[in-house]
């Protein structure tokens, strides 16, 4: 993923490895060269022959006249910044820097081979860093005589756009060693977040984990590639889907870093899925190849062609008639998914434990109209019309004439159960009857009815009027006809809904929480600190908010939950909840609500 912004011009700080030299002028090789010149550092680039210094060099010259055709340099700026770098294949060259940066293939034996030779070439103060995404610094490090002067420096691609770089130390790199490092980066106008060496950093270490829990609900027919990329995208608020970010990465390199990611972990959740070595076997590498996940208009292209998924074409069956809808609950996603079906032109039925509650609720849904008013959202009309539409009331019983009842009440299987043994009561014949939970089985709701073929999950997102997913979950009882019923009635409310099947977490936090777990167990570890987190996978990934604001914000309980509720599902050790979070929740600290969560928000 990259950032749209370029990266600002760095003042000098030459105080800091005013010679620096690069081995390795790739594509990210070439951009830490330029970078590096633009500090208006002095630069070494070493590549293995003639030729290919060549073409380092011409790559470089390429790279800076699009700068300047962009105005984000000038002709004379681009012709002092060239004639600070210097290109040849010796790599004794080396030895003239004070920090020397490898970005050679992703391969031990060689990097530890060319660690060897640097750290015979280069004086014995010289810093040696490795670029390595996912391979053990410590071990690059041992083929030296100086590992307490060896670190890692994680730059992300395009270099000179991408704003993180993670420093990495192993056990035994020195703290100044570490510290001029992070000046370093932070004199080419980058943001360093500190790293200890353990599989794939901080970024790689929960990003892949997340793409290939994807790739592997993908690859077992769980849901489809479409709408697992929806489904993430517009739940979470992620800049791309992980099978479409899979494609763009290359799908051989994801699966070289979670090789290298098991090989040290031995965490089976980075066992690449096997789907990922089909495809790099048959050469279906993603973008580069025009064919990974997706299929593309060209190798290279970025624009994805239409074409029959692997699942197969699903004969279409016709839905049900809805004309008017039942919620039943008083609390904010009871009140949000009722002015999402009233603002569409439904008739709704609010229904609450009392007259009262249910009054309540419609004057909170009445407010939340209002604001929109305000924002210039809704007209005066339209909010009028939509009020009217919906009746608050206190009885169940006044569901018995709707098409489809939803229900969103408290996250509590027996009190779910409750109220469907209910409705299957009072509910006409043939009415659609949906659950809103996130996380219990819906087969489970569905079974304390005689009418199990009728009950379908229906996950709104909160808050229900803004967010546009909708997860839609089929049992394996759910009739075809309720299942398109909810597909044809969320694209009625102008949501999107995604389907898939009846198990712990559906899409969205079946891959998101995995991840959040693994957040918490980096900072348990002392491994990263909650700031530093949350930075990187921010500028890293392009994320909306880091893994620890986020959990801050969902609720630490309501995190702990769900990962209760996963572990318990799929048996895998490393789906176990961190036991920092238990901690935590266990203290009352339990995010925004409570003041305290993993920051102290009381004193903001």
């Amino acid at each position: 993923m990259t950032l749209t912004e370029p990266t600002p011009e760095p003042a000098p700080a030459l105080d800091v490895f005013p010679v620096v030299a690069v081995v390795g002028l790739g594509t990210m090789g070439a951009g830490i060269a330029e970078i590096a010149a633009r500090s208006r550092r002095r630069v070494v680039g070493v590549e293995l022959d003639a030729a290919a210094a060549g073409a380092a060099l011409r790559r470089i010259e390429e790279s800076t006249a699009h700068s300047v055709e962009r105005g984000r340099m000038t002709a004379e700026e681009r012709a002092e910044l060239l004639g600070r770098i210097s290109v040849g294949h010796d790599l004794n060259a080396a030895a003239e820097a004070q920090l020397v940066i490898e970005e050679i293939p992703e391969q031990l034996d060689a990097k530890r081979e060319l660690f060897a030779e640097l750290d015979r070439i280069c004086p014995a103060g010289t810093v040696l860093a490795t670029g390595t995404t996912a391979l053990s610094v410590t071990r690059i490090a041992a083929a030296t005589q100086r590992p307490e002067r060896v670190i890692g420096l994680h730059f992300f691609n395009p270099a000179p756009v991408m704003q993180l770089v993670e420093v990495v130390r192993t056990v035994l790199t020195s703290a100044d060693v570490a510290e001029a490092a992070a000046a370093f980066a932070r004199g080419l106008g980058k943001s360093p977040v500190a790293a200890g060496d353990r599989p794939g950093f901080i970024v790689n270490g929960l990003l892949f984990a997340y793409l290939n829990q994807a790739a592997a609900m993908y690859e077992s027919r769980y849901a489809t590639r479409e709408d697992i990329d929806a489904a993430m995208r517009l739940g979470c608020g992620l800049p791309m889907g992980p099978l479409a970010l899979l494609d763009l990465i290359g799908v051989d390199v994801a699966k070289t870093v979670l090789e290298a990611m098991y090989a040290q972990s031995h965490d089976r959740l980075h066992a690449p899925a096997p789907v990922l070595g089909q495809l790099v076997a048959a050469g279906l590498l993603g973008r580069k190849t025009g064919r990974g996940f997706y299929t593309y208009a060209a190798p290279g292209s970025s624009q994805p062609v239409a074409e029959p998924d692997a699942h197969g074409d699903i004969v279409a069956v016709a839905g049900r008639q809805v004309r008017g809808v039942g919620v039943c609950g008083s609390g904010t996603m009871a009140t949000g998914i009722a002015e999402v079906f009233a603002k569409a032109g439904y008739d709704v039925t609010l229904v609450a434990r009392s007259q009262e509650k249910a009054d309540r609720a419609k004057a909170a849904l009445a407010k939340s109209l209002e604001r929109m008013v305000a924002k210039g959202r809704l007209g005066e009309a339209d909010r009028d019309a939509a009020l009217a539409r919906v009746t608050a009331s206190g009885s169940l019983e006044d569901l018995a004439s709707a098409d489809l009842v939803l229900e969103a009440v408290a996250e509590d299987l027996a009190v779910k159960q409750e109220l469907f043994a209910t409705l299957d009561k009072i509910c006409r014949p043939g009415a659609v009857l949906a659950t809103t939970t996130s996380s219990l089985p819906v087969i489970q709701c569905a079974m304390a009815t005689g009418r199990p073929q009728d009950v379908v999950g229906m996950h709104f997102f909160n808050p229900a009027p803004a967010m546009r997913l909708v997860e839609v979950v089929s049992t394996v009882l759910t009739g075809p006809d309720v299942t398109a019923t909810v597909l044809e009635l969320c694209t009625a409310v102008r949501k999107h809904p995604v389907e898939c099947g009846d198990r712990a977490g559906f899409i969205v936090n079946a891959l998101l929480f995995p991840y959040l777990n693994d957040a918490v167990r980096m900072i348990e570890e002392h491994y990263a600190s909650v700031d530093d987190v949350d930075t990187a996978m921010q500028l890293g990934c392009g994320y909306p908010m880091g893994p620890f604001a986020l959990l801050d914000v969902v609720g630490l309980d309501v995190s702990l939950t769900i990962e209760k509720v996963l572990h318990g599902e799929f048996r895998e050790p490393g789906l176990a909840p961190a036991p920092l979070l238990e901690h935590l929740v266990a203290a009352g600290c339990l995010g925004r609500k409570t003041g305290r969560g993993f920051r102290d928000h009381a004193r903001r």
